[in-house]
């Protein structure tokens, strides 16, 4: 019954609020990027809320403080499903994210997705993925902020899998700190019920952004290594398995090797 009442309160508040994008749309024109985004945020993050409450989940967040000034690039593992409604509805920065292209045949969905500056990508056309690709660093120079899953897919909460380094390269080649975000629990919402909606505990981290001057002389891949290991961390801590690690300086890899 949970799960009827969520998807029908998703379509009740899609078509309600689907005049708000003509409105937003009109009435910001001109002004900062950045009051734009914030209204329509407002809206995504009152959706995201109201889905979570429906079904039942306790979100708890830290680190919200933790969000430098100017645009970013949120990097986040994927759990399931509900990843985008806690993200959405407890991350105080406004952003935009990378979504398969089929989502872009959803009138409704679309309208309020464009609206956010979201990317969507086709992974089984390498020009236009590529495409999505410089579309997602064009947004970021504006100074939009964008989320992406280096994982490509969900783990369905049974440990990372590896980070591919493609979607981290827009932040290097927008010039913007990339902010990991640790995510545990969203999998039981959904995906550990076989596709039914059930409550569930949800912790969101927001790690140390990783700056410019920080990843600059890394290689993609020890660039995507560093943003696990900062995620991998802190899971680590929420399962109350380790104590906080003292902050070491990451070594690119010909640094290593001279050094060894």
């Amino acid at each position: 019954m949970r799960t009827v009442i969520i998807y029908i309160y998703e379509v009740f508040y899609l078509i309600r609020h689907a005049i708000t994008i003509r409105q937003v749309n009109r009435t910001y024109k001109g002004r900062p990027i950045e009051e734009k985004d914030r209204r329509v945020y407002s809206q995504a993050r009152q959706w995201a809320r109201q889905t979570m409450k429906l079904a039942g989940t306790r979100v708890s967040i830290k680190g919200n403080e933790k969000f430098p000034e100017g645009p970013v690039l949120i990097a986040s593992n994927h759990q399931g499903n509900f990843d985008i409604m806690a993200l959405l509805g407890y991350l105080e920065e406004p952003f935009g994210f990378i979504s398969k292209i089929e989502v872009k045949k959803i009138p409704v969905v679309r309208s309020w997705m464009e609206a956010m500056h979201c990317v969507f990508i086709d992974r089984k056309n390498r020009k236009q993925a590529l495409a999505a690709v410089q579309q997602g660093i064009h947004y970021l120079e504006e100074g939009h902020s964008l989320l992406i899953f280096p994982e490509g897919t969900r783990n369905f909460g049974k440990g990372l899998k590896p980070f591919k380094s493609g979607g981290l390269s827009m932040a290097s080649q927008a010039n913007v700190p990339i902010v990991p975000v640790a995510l545990e629990g969203t999998y039981r919402v959904m995906e550990e019920n076989d596709g039914k909606v059930k409550p569930a505990k949800v912790e969101i981290q927001v790690c140390d952004p990783i700056f410019p001057e920080e990843y600059k002389d890394l290689h993609a891949k020890e660039v995507a290594e560093l943003v696990k290991k900062r995620i991998t961390e802190a899971l680590e801590m929420m399962e109350g398995n380790v104590q906080p690690l003292p902050k070491k300086t990451f070594i690119p890899s010909e640094s290593r090797n001279i050094q060894g």
